[in-house]
């Protein structure tokens, strides 16, 4: 077997070549398909180095011509194999950056060496070397034929890129993020934070519903059956009131409600909207339907029951004396109304009404008009400010908060948020319009006690100079009489 110096010169300088790549590139993947390079030009040095060593030493004997030929040929393709790799490695991918082009994923890569490599075996060394691959590969092929499948299919997915990693994907009855995509399978990590190992093959076969594109938000729907008691217009307005509660609800696309049918039990609303990451869907719809609940009780809408079975059961209706009184007695635990007589806090229990909040949900918004404030009958809810939002207060049962709004018409100074259930009193300005007319001065005392508040939540906020504190009571007494329309007597 003869072997030219000029063949093992030409091997240590792939080798060379091969190892400068490796050490100058900053891309893994490059790394990681270099080795392969230099495994191939390793052997094709070391037969260059130790067959003729032998052969001067007498170690070995002169081979067979058929077979010294197949192993020259043999010889030659790993150097091909090297060099071929060498180049579509590092003609393709970014030396200096660790990325995988779009375009030229890793199993394409892979692809392109072996095909290239078919073609130089088949059209460059000799005839014998190619009946034999082709003998051998009809042997694989009969083999490995769903191994293979799966390959050429791992192939076609990443040429037509129906997906791509870290999209959400559906593929037959299985649904998860695309992890990763191999020779082989297709890799999903699901909602449970299990791996699905799907073969390519199979993945080829299904159907794919991709929710990451054409758009990354992917729009959700449910269905809300309300009572034929509420009309569809306020129906509608409390789900969009509940949309705008859930941080996951995209803004943009906006949501919207489409009246659905007419049912036995009521009516069934399709509540549509988006989200960023359709991962998270079922929290989404979790959220979604726990503020429509909140929703619909602020609103006095009724969810129906699903008639299956006729039966008759009396449902206990709360005496109306008895929530009077508890209105009457969330309003005697509030220092601003002490001044109040008994009849003065029935005449406004009278006029209010309770509203319970989910946690989390804003009850008002800083910057919002408003001509209500509300007293806090259970639960506890927090005071937001902006920039952050930042907390600067909570408020128990018995507290109370938007007191300058309802007494002056400005607009909200604070975001205040539930913290778990709570239920609160609303009263709007016309109640403080009639008493205003019955007595001037129980007013005015209000107002006082709001504005002593309001200068200690400024101070809290760190917003309010010492200087303008001082002209803060008189400026707001004008502005309250002006919006209340009352004077003092």
């Amino acid at each position: 077997m003869a072997h030219s110096p000029d063949h093992l010169l030409m091997g240590v300088a792939v080798l060379a070549a091969t190892l400068f790549i490796h050490n100058f590139t900053r891309n893994r993947l490059v790394r990681h398909k270099l080795r392969l390079s230099l495994l191939f030009v390793g052997a094709y040095i070391l037969v260059n180095v130790v067959v003729p060593l032998n052969g001067e030493l007498g170690a070995t004997p002169d081979l067979p011509e058929e077979l010294d030929r197949q192993l020259r040929s043999l010889e030659q393709l790993a150097l091909a194999a090297a060099v071929i790799n060498l180049l579509v490695v590092s003609l393709i991918n970014p030396l200096r950056v660790d990325r995988v082009p779009d375009a030229f994923p890793s199993i394409l890569q892979d692809a392109i060496v072996l095909g290239t490599l078919v073609l130089v075996a088949t059209f460059v060394f000799e005839d014998r070397l190619l009946t034999t691959s082709a003998v051998g590969a009809v042997v694989v092929g009969f083999a490995l034929q769903d191994t293979l499948g799966n390959a050429f299919a791992g192939l076609a997915i990443q040429s037509e890129k129906p997906f791509r990693v870290g999209h959400w994907i559906k593929v037959g009855e299985f649904e998860g993020r695309v992890a990763e995509v191999t020779w082989r399978a297709t890799k999903l990590r699901t909602k449970t934070g299990n791996f699905i190992v799907v073969p390519n093959n199979q993945v080829s076969q299904e159907s794919i519903i991709n929710f990451s594109e054409p758009a990354v938000p992917t729009r959700l729907e449910l269905d809300i059956g309300a009572s034929y008691a509420s009309t569809p217009g306020e129906v509608k307005t409390a789900i969009m009131e509940a949309f705008a509660q859930v941080p996951r609800v995209l803004r943009a696309p906006a949501p919207d409600v489409l009246l659905q049918s007419f049912d036995d039990s009521g009516i069934t609303y399709r509540a549509r909207f988006w989200v960023d990451d359709f991962e998270w869907d079922d929290e989404a719809r979790d959220e979604v339907r726990t503020a429509i609940f909140y929703a619909f009780g602020r609103c006095g809408i009724e969810i129906p029951f699903h008639i299956e079975v006729g039966y008759e059961r009396e449902w206990p209706e709360p005496d109306p004396a008895t929530k009077q009184q508890q209105r009457e007695e969330s309003l005697a635990r509030v220092d601003l109304f002490s001044r109040l007589s008994g009849d003065q806090r029935r005449d406004i229990a009278g006029a209010t009404a309770i509203r319970r909040f989910g946690n989390g949900e804003a009850i008002v918004r800083q910057g919002e008009a408003g001509d209500s404030m509300f007293v806090v009958c259970s639960g506890t809810v927090a005071v937001l400010v902006d920039p952050g939002p930042r907390e600067v207060a909570t408020i128990e049962a018995g507290g109370y908060f938007g007191e300058m709004s309802v007494l002056s018409g400005e607009p909200r100074s604070a975001t205040v948020v539930a913290r778990g259930d709570a239920s609160v009193l609303e009263l709007d300005a016309s109640v403080f319009r009639a008493l205003a007319a019955a007595d001037p001065q129980a007013v005015e005392d209000i107002g006082m006690a709001a504005v002593t508040r309001r200068i200690e939540l400024d101070q809290a906020r760190e917003a309010a100079a010492s200087a303008a504190v001082a002209a803060v009571p008189a400026t707001f007494l004008s502005r309250m009489r002006n919006f209340l329309r009352f004077g003092r007597k």
